[in-house]
């Protein structure tokens, strides 16, 4: 029976100042440095979880909260891969700008949809972001904005290619990700509708174990808060 743990990077500067962040590249803030570090003493508590990699995005935020985990529990001997699939939701031309000050150029519902619902698309910057991390990958690939749903289909392939077949041969896997990501795989992997979607919040630094069968079926789930 193979663990799949998910983690979302601890508090960023971003988090800390209420700021849409999406694919912009924050660091952590000094308390989501220590989130990391509980979140590590707490993963290594966890029974018989001897993971075979380590996936995180290319951001920042998530590389080093899977660093600082993988330090705390004696992994960084590990195989770790970095991929833009697992990169935050891109919040689009929202990038940059106060939650509360979109709530009044915007409205709370509009905000709400954007930031909660599963196919709404917030406002589009004008040409994909430019940057150096990126330019191995077909830009037509590379995003302007996307909805939970956009993040969700180009998130699954990289499950179904990278983890999920390691969970079948019995191999735990470590996801240090972020949260609009995460809710979107939880969402596939838990079959969550389109509405309930909206109810589903992934804290900082707070571990969610989840073990599966053979089959992988999930049998159990536990966050570790």
């Amino acid at each position: 029976m193979a663990k799949l743990v998910l983690i979302r990077h601890g508090e960023s500067t971003a988090n800390r100042d209420n700021i849409y962040t999406g694919w912009s590249d924050v660091p952590l803030s000094p308390k989501g440095v220590e989130q990391a570090k509980v979140a590590g003493l707490k993963v290594a508590q966890i029974p018989d979880f001897v993971p075979t990699h380590i996936h995180t995005s290319v951001l920042s935020r998530a590389i080093m909260t899977a660093y600082i985990v993988a330090d705390i529990c004696g992994f960084l001997y590990l195989p770790i891969t970095k991929t833009w699939r697992l990169n935050e939701r891109h919040y689009g031309a929202l990038r940059g700008m106060n939650k509360d000050v979109s709530r009044k150029v915007y409205g709370k519902e509009q905000v709400l949809e954007w930031r909660r619902g599963f196919d709404s698309i917030p406002p589009l910057l004008d040409e994909p972001v430019q940057d150096r991390r990126y330019k191995k990958y077909d830009m037509k690939l590379m995003p302007r904005g996307e909805s939970l749903h956009q993040t969700q289909q180009r998130l699954m392939p990289y499950f179904v290619e990278k983890i999920a077949p390691e969970l079948l041969k019995g191999h735990d896997q470590l996801v240090v990700a972020h949260g609009s990501s995460l809710r979107a795989l939880i969402k596939k992997m838990e079959n969550i509708s389109n509405k309930d979607i909206v109810k589903l919040e992934v804290p900082n630094a707070q571990p969610i174990v989840y073990n599966f069968d053979k089959n992988l079926k999930i049998t159990n789930k536990e966050i570790l808060g």
